[in-house]
Formats: C-alpha cells, sequence, structure tokens
C-alpha cells in the first residue's frame, strides 16, 4: 500500500465501495439483465479517481456493445468494435412485442368498459352484465359459448340413389346439415317404391329431396338428384313430386324398424377384429331387409365421436392394460361423445317419427331419440352373430343335435367381414367393457365376464 494521501483516499474509496458496506444492488426491473452489476463499485471507483470524463453511465449506455447481443460487431471482442458512422442518423431498431389478439372491446365491437374498483363487491349490480347480455354480445360477433343453445337443426337430403345390397335393394340418401361440415348418410329398405303396383304403405322417402328447390328447375335437374318415382332406367324417368310420399295407407304400414349406426373405419372397412361395428352394419342391414321395410342412418362420428386419429391411440392404451372407456378417458375425451340430433332430424325428413323399432343394444340411443320427439314402440337386442353361433350349439349339443350355425349366416355381406360372425380375445373384451361401463343392455355369453 502507497502512503501517498491521494492514493490512500483512492483505496479506502474503493474499498468502501467494494466492501460489505455496499448496499444492495438496485432490483429496477430492466428489458435485458445487466451485464455490469459485479464491476459496479470497482468502476465507481475508478470514475471518481480519474475525473468526470468517463462515468458509470457511458459504459452502461453503449460505451461498449451489450455482451449478451451476440449479433453485435463486438459483442465477443471487444477490440474489434468500431462504433457507430457518425454520417448516419438512423434511429436505432427496436423490436415490439404486438399482440395478435385485439382487445375484447374492440372484437365484439362495444365501447371501453370503465375499469373495475378494487372493491368488487362495491360495483353496482346494473354495472355486471349478465349471462344472457354476454351471449347476446358473443352472438353478435358470430361467437357461440359452449353449452348455449342452438339452433334447431335442420337437414336436407342432397342426392338419392339405388344401391344393390347383398340382402336387397336400398336407397343411399347424403344429407347436408346446420351443425357440422359432415355428410351422414341414411340407407332406407323400402323394396315397394321399385315396384309398378300402387304402394300399400306410404314410402319412406325425404321431404327435402321431393321440395322444390328453384322455380326453374327441370326434370332432369330433379332426377339427377334422385327425386324421381319408381325405378330409374333409360326407359323410366319420372320425376317425384313434392307429395310423392303421401300415397299409401299409414295404418297399413308395420312400424319399421331402425337402426343408428355411427362411422367405423377400420370394423367395416379394414376388417378389425377389435369391434363389431362391420358385423353390427351387415347384420342390420340383413335384419332390416328380412322386416321388409326400415332405415339406417349412418352418422359420421368415428369412434364413438373422438375421431379416427384419437380412436387408433386409444388403441394402443388399450394394448397396454387399459379399457376403450379407459383408454377415452386417458386421452381427455368423454367416454362416449356420440349426439343424435342429426340422426333425429334425418328420421323426421324420411317420415319416421310417428313410431319406430330400434335395433340396438344401447339405452342412450333410445333415449336420444325420444328426446328428440321420435316414438320408440320397441328395442330390438342386436346379439353377435358369434353369441347366436355358440347358442346355436350349445342348443344342438343339448338336444343331441350338431349345431349349423354358419348355415344360418351366407358369406356374402355388405362389409369387409361379409356375412360371417367376428370373434376373438380382443371382441370379447370390447363387447364385456360395452356391458359393464356402459350399461348395454346385453347378457354376456363369457362365464369368467360375469364373475367380474
Amino acid at each position: 500500500m502507497h502512503d501517498h494521501p491521494e492514493l490512500v483516499a483512492d483505496a479506502a474509496l474503493l474499498d468502501f465501495l467494494t466492501g460489505s458496506e455496499n448496499p444492495a444492488p438496485s432490483r429496477r426491473r430492466r428489458s435485458l439483465p445487466r451485464r455490469d452489476a459485479e464491476l459496479d463499485p470497482l468502476l465507481l471507483a475508478a470514475a471518481a479517481s480519474t475525473g468526470p470524463h468517463v462515468t458509470r453511465n457511458h459504459y452502461t449506455h453503449d460505451f461498449f456493445p451489450g455482451v449478451s447481443l451476440p449479433q453485435a460487431e463486438g459483442a465477443w471482442d471487444w477490440s474489434k468494435w468500431k462504433g457507430a458512422d457518425a454520417t448516419q442518423d438512423d434511429e436505432p431498431c427496436r423490436v415490439h412485442y404486438v399482440s395478435r389478439q385485439a382487445p375484447r372491446s374492440q372484437r365484439l365491437g362495444l365501447e371501453q368498459a370503465e375499469p373495475l374498483p378494487h372493491n368488487v363487491s362495491a360495483l353496482p349490480a346494473k354495472q355486471t352484465p349478465d349471462a344472457e347480455e354476454l351471449e347476446a354480445e358473443l352472438k353478435a360477433v358470430g361467437v357461440t359459448l359452449p353449452g348455449a343453445d342452438l339452433p334447431p337443426v335442420e337437414v336436407k337430403c342432397m342426392a338419392r340413389t339405388r344401391i344393390p345390397t347383398p340382402h336387397g335393394p336400398a336407397f343411399l340418401h347424403l344429407y347436408h346439415n346446420n351443425r357440422d361440415n359432415k355428410e351422414h348418410l341414411a340407407l332406407v329398405i323400402d323394396p315397394a317404391q321399385l315396384s309398378d303396383e300402387p304402394p300399400v304403405a306410404p314410402p319412406i322417402r325425404s321431404r327435402s329431396l321431393d321440395a322444390v328447390w328453384a322455380p326453374d328447375e327441370t326434370p332432369m335437374d330433379r332426377i339427377t338428384r334422385g327425386a324421381y318415382v319408381g325405378r330409374l332406367s333409360p326407359s323410366s324417368q319420372t320425376p317425384s313430386t313434392p307429395d310423392s310420399h303421401t300415397t299409401g295407407d299409414p295404418a297399413a304400414a308395420a312400424c319399421p324398424l331402425i337402426r343408428i349406426h355411427s362411422e367405423c373405419f377400420t370394423g367395416e372397412t379394414v376388417g378389425s377384429q377389435r369391434c363389431d361395428c362391420g358385423e353390427q352394419l351387415d347384420e342390420a342391414i340383413r335384419r332390416i331387409a328380412l322386416a321388409g321395410r326400415g332405415a339406417i342412418v349412418y352418422l359420421r362420428q368415428e369412434g364413438r365421436g373422438i375421431g379416427l386419429l384419437s380412436k387408433l391411440r386409444a388403441y394402443n392404451l388399450q394394448d397396454i392394460g387399459h379399457d376403450t372407456v379407459a383408454a377415452n378417458l386417458l386421452l381427455g375425451h368423454r367416454a362416449d361423445e356420440r349426439a343424435y340430433d342429426v340422426a333425429g332430424a334425418v328420421l323426421r325428413d324420411l317420415g319416421l317419427a310417428t313410431g319406430v323399432r330400434v335395433l340396438t343394444n344401447n339405452p342412450d340411443k333410445v333415449a336420444a331419440l325420444e328426446e328428440e320427439g321420435l316414438r320408440v314402440v320397441e328395442r330390438v337386442p342386436m346379439v353377435p352373430r358369434s353369441w347366436l353361433a355358440r347358442t346355436a350349439a350349445v342348443a344342438g349339443a343339448e338336444d343331441g343335435l350338431p349345431g349349423t350355425p354358419a348355415d344360418d349366416y351366407p358369406p356374402a355381406g355388405a362389409t369387409l367381414i361379409g356375412g360371417g360372425a367376428v370373434h376373438g380375445e380382443d371382441l370379447d373384451k370390447y363387447l364385456r367393457t360395452k356391458v359393464l361401463k356402459m350399461g348395454h343392455m346385453l347378457p354376456l355369453w363369457m362365464e369368467d365376464a360375469v364373475a367380474q
């Protein structure tokens, strides 16, 4: 240590600034982390001892470029920093955060609301918007709250055509609606419409398809979309009229058999043995054809309404030990997210609201159709073919006769499964979960399932 008084004073000042008595650094919020917090005391001492031309402020504000900004030329090597060109007067570029979402008052087209007082309880009741006012504000800008009242569902049959199936002729209807962008279908089985004889019962026809769509539509326009009567052929081309469904005696008609069927790509198209959906679709067509009259409403709600992507992921969860219900819940879905309001509207459009027999094991479907105003006179069970075959085999064995279930179900069918029976361990688990966890009204065949 030098004995010169000025040096002693500088040393004392440096010791004071760097010692434990040094006040805590400022906690003022900054946009960038401070790069000189550790050097502040030393710089203050150097500034005080060398004069007013170099201060801490010079260092902090662009005396050197920020070392935390690597795009600066001298960020990592200060010897290479050359400084700004004095001839350039461009303002430095500053990055500002701009929200992509406008203020709520602007999005809703409202005036800026006054700020709420600190004491919310002191807010007058008249200044607090109620649920109806908020819903009205959102509807004004086209936003619908979850659970809010939706407009009545509307469906329109866009096309109808004849489809020959292994179980007999049918008419396939394609529907649009005001709830989603999906093209739902209806398969109508009513062979009497192809006969040249006058109909005994009112035909199952679409009211929206037979309606007049435009004052200048031509007979060919109507025939092209399927608004015709009889069998369409080069020699038979009779457009329908809006009242083509009113012929026949309603009292002479047997109560039609219907089924509400949800789309299943894996079970119907690739023949997956994880479910019996393909078999159920084929069996529904067969049984309605045997009944002579009815319809299948085919809803495009894959995987109980969760979609094909989530359905495939749920399969992986099933492979590691979860059942179908638990897999849906683990993916953030409900056990069953299907809706039947569109199905109810389709059945009303087909004139089937006054009384139907429903082919299903699911009590929720029956309740949903009744909520839509349809009259369900009977629930017809949908028993798997494999279980029917086992029952027939057991009955034959008890009577001393061989069971011949294969003769009851020929191989021809409307899906990849055909007329055969789906069976396997995966299917047994699937059906057991339906019965035990989802309340489907189906007697279990497996003894071990009853024990569980």
